[in-house]
């Protein structure tokens, strides 16, 4: 996903600013919540990208929505809201991730299961995968696939690992076609 030249230099001042006062933990947490919110949500963001809401109103309905999250993300939003990039919000939000990760040597990693993989298989999985790539650690997000029958696919950036019975069948079948 491209990210425009602005979202990446509002990350980064975000980024300096937060990994200054000790907060890059959290100031990640409050940017993982408004990527879910800002992505999850079209209305919210034609809502926020109408003109026919003043700014003022815009940053009262931020500040409330955020009233939980740190200043340093509330005031992000006010600043945006101000430059009349609010609309980049989740881009932000996806480059300080990025960011914060990479100082902290760890990877985003989305791993697909047909069910719901325990702590212990995450953790295993993290370890044996952020070796691969060189990293310290995976931030997993896993995702139920019921279509995958077994197994896994892993996805770590624009790299996939997979090991999915689905896959494996597949392969098969082209194997006995082409045999």
């Amino acid at each position: 996903m491209s990210r425009s030249v602005a979202a990446n230099r509002y990350a980064l001042a975000l980024f300096e600013v937060a990994r200054q006062q000790g907060k890059l933990e959290l100031i990640q947490d409050d940017m993982r919540e408004l990527r879910k919110v800002f992505r999850g949500s079209a209305d919210l963001r034609a809502l926020l990208g109408s003109p026919k809401i003043t700014g003022t109103k815009k940053k009262e309905m931020l500040k409330e929505m955020f009233a939980g999250a740190d200043i340093l993300t509330v005031n992000l939003l006010l600043v945006l809201t101000d430059a009349q990039r609010i609309g980049e919000a989740a881009d932000v939000a996806d480059e300080f991730i990025r960011m914060a990760n990479e100082s902290a040597g760890i990877a985003e990693a989305k791993v697909y299961s047909t069910r719901p993989l325990t702590e212990g298989e995450q953790q295993e999985l993290s370890t044996v995968f952020a070796s691969k790539i060189g990293k310290g650690s995976l931030q997993i997000e896993n995702i139920v696939d019921p279509s995958l029958i077994g197994g896994v696919r892993i996805r770590i950036g624009n790299r996939i690992y997979d090991n999915s019975l689905k896959t494996k069948l597949d392969h098969l079948k082209r194997d006995l076609v082409n045999a």
